[in-house]
């Protein structure tokens, strides 16, 4: 993604943040990610601005929601759209207990969706007990679970989870996981950018 296509697609979405048109951003977004791909948009772009955004008064507060439903919004139509040979690859995505806040796995199942292999997104503050019970129902070969805070990054869940579940690949993802994981076989593996997380479900999810 060029720089001046970075620059570009930056000042449009903040324009139509700060106008609340939630829409409009959700439509730039579907038109950049069409153009130059769901991963450089999100690392480029999206992930800058949603750092940048200040939050603080009343008014900035507005527009980081408006920012943020609008970027949900255009990756999920980018995860249901037609793109090359569907494969099931069983990859499940989910927030931690009591996270709200997981955008970052709609830009994985928006990457995902792009390179052909869907995903089972079961969204923010999924208890651990209703994540066990989905991988017992599903089976996936992928679990990656998104952590926002330290606060839901528990570790020693993540670290049970693989154990208990014999060839499944438990991934963390987002910047709340700030606790040690130990050297244990099936222990969890941390993710710092969608490239890679991308690539960790590609590799562990594809169908045999």
């Amino acid at each position: 993604m060029p720089a001046e296509a970075v620059e570009d697609a930056r000042k449009q979405l903040t324009l139509a943040a700060e106008d609340l048109d939630d829409g409009r951003v959700a439509a730039l977004i579907v038109e950049a990610a069409d153009r130059w791909g769901v991963t450089p948009l999100w690392e480029r772009v999206c992930a800058p601005l949603l750092g940048a955004l200040p939050g603080r008064s009343a008014a900035e507060v507005a527009v980081e929601h408006a920012f943020a439903e609008g970027v949900r919004s255009g990756l999920d139509v980018l995860a249901r759209e037609p793109g090359p040979a569907r494969r099931t690859g069983r990859v499940l995505l989910a927030g931690a207990e009591q996270e709200s806040h997981c955008l970052g796995l709609h830009a994985l199942a928006a990457a995902l969706r792009e390179r052909g292999l869907d995903s089972l997104h079961l969204g923010p503050a999924l208890p651990w007990t209703a994540l066990a019970s989905a991988v017992r129902r599903v089976r996936p070969r992928v679990v990656v679970v998104w952590s926002q805070s330290p606060l839901t990054g528990r570790s020693y869940r993540l670290v049970r989870l693989g154990r208990d579940t014999p060839g499944l690949r438990v991934l963390a993802a987002g910047p709340g996981w700030i606790e040690p994981f130990p050297s244990v076989p099936a222990a969890p593996r941390r993710l710092t950018t969608l490239t890679e997380a991308t690539a960790a479900c590609l590799q562990g999810g594809a169908p045999a």
